[in-house]
């Protein structure tokens, strides 16, 4: 799901200053390593020029579905037979546009009106991993193999912990799991979503045209400042830092280095958006396919707009639960992506 740009206390703290982050780190190159600097300067344009289709792609798709009202659609997953309503949740947590902080108060709501557990889950696990933007950035990237295993391993990932819950649902772990008063306010700006059924022909309606152009605008300079410094850091990571140690870490076989991808990538992952193009240094230095599957799926599960999410809502039982299906599931999609794409 995408990540949105507006923040509040508490977490406006938690979120550093990308441009200036940038602008320091290519300062600190021009000062120190002087002939260093046009290369880095010169990489992250040419970056940016070639991702430029897939981040409009992403914009223009995020805002008309905002615009259009799909939020709506969120709540047909929660309807009807649970093992049903867990593989919706899933297929829309993984699909869906919409940033995690957003549907806080959406979620609130229905555990709140006793909505399954499982269903939830499945919705939380598979909504920071991808959404229509997410494709885009990361089909341009890494391509469209890396792009549709990861969807696939999203929807899985929510499926997985889904039924797990479900299954478990009497045991202490999922019983009683909302905090005494959940915290329903968000790290970013939440508007009230359009009711009713989605109208695709949004640009009829005043508020909707607003709602696109507003949208388009908010994404669109989120994803140019995260890839910006996305850039700036692979430029300086695929120069400074050693390929051998990158290959040595996080290559070769076995399930070791797709087990060090999801332990490091869930305290490392910032930005799923800022997280493709250093995916894609480290593959250069040789990461291997199965650690980075594992890296960009326990990292996006456990970074900190996602888990805030789920932290504000349940005791932290639950919360551990939802790392640990992360976690698992993050290592068994490494290693069936490692079998499918080969090392390297």
């Amino acid at each position: 799901m995408a990540e949105t740009t507006q923040s509040t206390a508490p977490a406006q703290w938690l979120r550093p200053n990308v441009w200036l982050t940038s602008l320091v780190l290519l300062a600190l190159v021009a000062l120190l390593d002087t002939p260093q600097s046009v290369p880095t300067v010169r990489f992250t344009l040419n970056a940016l020029a070639s991702t430029a289709p897939f981040i409009l792609f992403a914009v223009l798709a995020v805002a008309t579905l905002k615009a259009s009202g799909a939020e709506t659609l969120l709540a047909r997953a929660f309807e009807g037979n649970p093992a049903r309503m867990i593989i919706l949740a899933a297929l829309l947590g993984g699909l869906s546009p919409f940033c995690s902080c957003e549907v806080i108060p959406f979620i609130a709501a229905l555990l709140a009106v006793g909505a399954p557990l499982g269903a939830v889950m499945a919705f939380w696990l598979a909504s920071p991993l991808m959404d229509p933007a997410m494709f885009a950035i990361t089909s341009g990237t890494l391509g469209w193999d890396f792009a549709l295993a990861k969807t696939i391993a999203a929807v899985s990932l929510g499926m997985f912990g889904g039924f797990g819950v479900m299954l478990t649902a009497r045991t202490p772990v999922f019983v009683d799991p909302l905090r005494e008063r959940p915290a329903i306010s968000s790290c970013c700006r939440v508007e009230k979503p359009f009711s009713g059924i989605p109208l695709w022909a949004f640009w009829k309606e005043q508020p909707r045209r607003e709602t696109f152009r507003d949208t388009a605008l908010e994404n669109g300079i989120f994803l140019l400042k995260w890839l910006t410094l996305a850039y700036v850091i692979e430029a300086l990571m695929l120069h400074y830092v050693p390929a051998e140690w990158i290959a040595g870490v996080l290559g070769g076989e076995g399930i070791t280095p797709i087990l060090l991808g999801a332990l490091v990538g869930a305290p490392a992952y910032l930005n799923g958006y800022a997280a493709v193009p250093l995916v894609d240094a480290l593959l250069a230095q040789g990461m291997t396919q199965g650690a980075a599957m594992s890296f960009v799926i326990a990292g996006g599960v456990s970074c900190i707009p996602a888990a805030i999410a789920v932290w504000a809502l349940v005791k932290p039982r639950v919360f551990f639960a939802y790392l640990g299906f992360a976690l698992v599931g993050a290592v068994l999609a490494g290693l069936v992506w490692q079998m499918v794409a080969g090392p390297t």
